[in-house]
């Protein structure tokens, strides 16, 4: 190749060849970085783009304002919020139902995810404000009497703090009966923002918390002894303390009957998968959609049926007995 005579040096020209092979290591190069760095961004895609969910939950009812006024000032204080209307058709007063539907979504909803429940007959008294995190990551901003017993049961919880931090609470002057608004809702808005949970006051023992006496079915050499604990809703199916499995401990198969007392009526019921596999208007048993042992009326009530009030104790004996 011939020399170029520069300066006092020489050098190989840089020809098309050169230049070429280093405008294509510069363009790799790029790729893979800009390739680097689309990773980085799709991996935090997800938490960059989920806004904070809140799951509320009250005995209020939808006739006045007071769902309104809580949405209002968690929104306020997490205008990102996303919130998830639970119920706020709860028995009122009930803590036992409080319990069970809360019980019943956790398994459905992220870690981070904030429970705000107001349920909460004794407003205004000695009970305690607390926010509890859970061992799925879950919090509940909630009073402590007994709301959190099936969750603990279920899920455990490993922290419990006692509200008492103003500067989490909104007004000048606390009221003594909408604690929805003035504690549980913006205390919620600002864990759900995700604000240091453990500012909203002192630590309490796990041990301290109120919980609802909970009678759990047995299943003995003779059979089940279980409770019926609600009705499912409007259509009047009977809710039942007992697990799908622990029923089929017995020995029945669908498509049997089942003796069956219900407080003191005794009947018999056809085991089956669904409500359509008996006549319209006959009782059935069968697993619900929570995997619980439930008795029911294909397209009727069973709780007006047989003239039903939960809690009533429910005796199914062992298959052949």
């Amino acid at each position: 190749m011939r020399k170029v005579e520069w300066a006092g040096h020489s050098r190989k020209p840089c020809g098309p060849t050169t230049r070429g092979t280093t405008v294509v290591a510069l363009l790799a190069l790029f790729l893979l970085l800009a390739g680097a760095a689309a990773q980085l961004l799709a991996a935090d895609e997800p938490a960059r783009k989920s806004p904070p969910t809140i799951v509320f939950m009250t005995d209020f009812g939808v006739v006045d304002d007071s769902v309104a006024i809580c949405r209002g000032v968690m929104y306020s204080i997490a205008r990102d919020a996303r919130i998830v209307d639970l119920t706020h058709q709860v028995t009122p007063f009930s803590i036992f139902d409080g319990a069970r539907f809360l019980y019943g979504t956790t398994p459905y909803y992220p870690a981070g995810t904030v429970f705000v429940v107001v349920v909460d007959p004794t407003v205004g008294s000695t009970r305690k404000a607390i926010v509890a995190r859970s061992r799925r990551g879950q919090y509940f901003v909630l009073p402590d009497n007994g709301l959190l017993t099936l969750v603990e049961q279920g899920d455990g919880i490993e922290a419990v703090r006692e509200i008492s931090n103003p500067e989490w609470m909104i007004g000048g002057k606390l009221s003594s009966t909408f604690h929805g608004r003035d504690i549980f809702s913006p205390v919620g808005a600002h864990v759900a923002r995700g604000d240091d949970w453990v500012l909203v006051g002192p630590e309490m023992p796990v041990k301290d918390l109120v919980r609802l006496d909970w009678k759990v079915a047995k299943v003995d050499e003779r059979g089940l002894s279980a409770t019926v604990i609600a009705t499912d809703g409007p259509f009047g199916n009977l809710v039942t303390n007992v697990n799908g499995d622990d029923f089929l401990k017995l020995g029945y198969e669908r498509g049997q009957e089942v003796p069956v007392t219900v407080g003191d009526k005794k009947m018999k019921l056809k085991f089956v998968k669904t409500f359509s596999d008996v006549p319209l208007n006959q009782p059935l048993l069968y697993i619900d959609s929570r995997g619980r042992l439930g008795l029911a009326v294909n397209q009727n009530s069973f709780a007006a049926t047989y003239g039903i009030k939960p809690p009533v104790a429910l005796v199914i004996p062992r298959a052949g007995k």
